[in-house]
């Protein structure tokens, strides 16, 4: 009988682990899957900042790259990087932003999560009103 008691507790025990286990996986994806959001937010405002700063017929000195960073650095990512190059132009222009955010995890290694984002930006709709 005491053997029959001790195989119970065991198998308690290897179910509860198996148990606690699956719950931190859990816990992982789901900060994978926020970090993902988190991303894909930073890398939509850093490409939204951008976009208008690449137009510099009005002499604006701020850097486009610059205030990418920032904005990426507010959202709790980096920016990896910026294809927003200041033009002087009345062209319509596209930027591009990708950043990251490293994810620190319970089980599995630890993971880096990257997003990127487009915005266009057309000067020509500064002067139609």
């Amino acid at each position: 009988m005491n053997t029959q008691r001790g195989a119970a507790a065991l198998l308690v025990a290897a179910l509860l682990a198996v148990g606690v286990l699956l719950a931190l996986l859990v816990t992982d994806i789901a900060r994978v899957a926020a970090a993902r959001t988190n991303a894909s937010t930073a890398a939509d405002a850093a490409a939204l900042v951008a976009a208008p700063l690449t137009f510099s017929a009005f002499g604006s000195r701020t850097d486009p790259v610059q205030a990418a960073a920032d904005l990426a650095r507010a959202n709790g990512a980096e920016l990896v990087e910026c294809h927003c190059l200041v033009d002087r132009s009345w062209d319509v222009r596209v930027v591009v932003a990708v950043v990251a955010i490293d994810v620190d995890l319970l089980v599995v290694p630890d993971r880096r999560v990257e997003a990127a984002a487009a915005a266009e930006f057309r000067p020509v709709l500064l002067g139609s009103g």
